[in-house]
């Protein structure tokens, strides 16, 4: 199994580092993505890695970006080592690159959600409202929506939280035409992942796009999508036979490390605690089979296996 958590020196410019991944400019307006075998929890990120969940990550991205292509454009370039500049073409990180063209990227967190959990139904538990917005009465946890919902929401700062927001205020930081875009765009790509991901008896419960604008080629700009796309870190896959009203069903994410966390008397503040072994295998298991089930593919295809 291999492992990078932290990306070496590539000779390229670092712009980034976030939670998971590294983003470096690879220049003449392109970027390089590279995703780690980190993960947060709680908004810390562990000492510990989980192997090949940086190659899971990249590899589901790969496969949305091409099953979307007649919905929407993306910003991937290419996902082989061949076409990195000569620095980043280390054999360790086969199948954790993506390269990538720069977008603008909208200041909003374009979220569909087919089911009332996490956030959501904190907030309708609390309020009656989804993302500030009327919901139907009665519905209780993972209860399923009568259509899928757009439920924007901001892009915090480093150490902040995302503020869930209506869609009257997405119009407000991105223009009305523009809101209109991202919204029928991302219902268009969650209608068509649901389908696909039912197909593998899966749920689509929710996910999170990042949209972005590029140059078409003609002095305009296209709408595409970004970063990542339909993963388990972006999305809340259930096995569809979980499911019932009442209860949110186990995630196919890391969610073990989440059950580990919670048992402990921890104040989710750094440092972390430490992972047990067989906590990271639990979860290292649970993305290897999101990818090779909703994707129908086998990781070890994948580069880097």
């Amino acid at each position: 199994m291999a492992t990078v958590r932290d990306v070496p020196d590539l000779g390229l410019p670092h712009l980034h580092r976030g939670k998971v991944r590294d983003l470096f400019d690879a220049g003449s307006d392109r970027l390089l993505m590279v995703a780690s075998d980190r993960l947060s929890a709680f908004d810390v990120v562990m000492d510990e890695p989980v192997p090949d969940k940086g190659r899971v990550l990249t590899a589901m991205s790969v496969h949305w970006f091409a099953e979307l292509a007649d919905v929407i454009g993306n910003h991937l370039l290419s996902a082989d080592l061949a076409d990195l500049p000569a620095g980043a073409q280390r054999p360790e990180l086969a199948g954790r690159v993506m390269l990538c063209r720069r977008a603008d990227m909208l200041p909003i967190e374009c979220i569909v959600r087919a089911h009332v959990a996490g956030s959501a139904w904190k907030e309708y538990r609390s309020a009656g409202t989804i993302h500030g917005m009327a919901a139907p009465p009665g519905l209780v946890e993972a209860d399923r929506l009568p259509e899928p919902l757009f439920t924007p929401s901001t892009k915090a700062a480093v150490g902040d939280h995302d503020e869930n927001i209506t869609f009257d205020r997405a119009v407000e930081l991105v223009g009305g035409e523009l809101a209109e875009r991202a919204r029928a765009v991302s219902l268009a790509m969650f209608a068509r992942a649901s389908e696909r991901a039912e197909a593998a008896g899966f749920l689509l419960a929710d996910t999170k796009f990042e949209l972005g604008l590029v140059p078409d080629g003609d002095g305009g700009t296209e709408l595409v999508v970004a970063d990542e796309v339909l993963t388990p870190d972006s999305s809340r896959y259930w096995l569809a036979g979980d499911w019932a009203p009442g209860a949110t069903p186990q995630g196919f994410d890391k969610q073990p490390v989440r059950d580990f966390l919670e048992t402990l008397d921890w104040d989710k503040t750094p440092p972390p605690p430490r992972l047990p072994d067989e906590v990271v295998a639990a979860t290292r298991d649970r993305y290897v089979a999101a990818y090779e089930r909703i994707c129908g593919r086998s990781l070890r295809e994948w580069p880097g296996g």
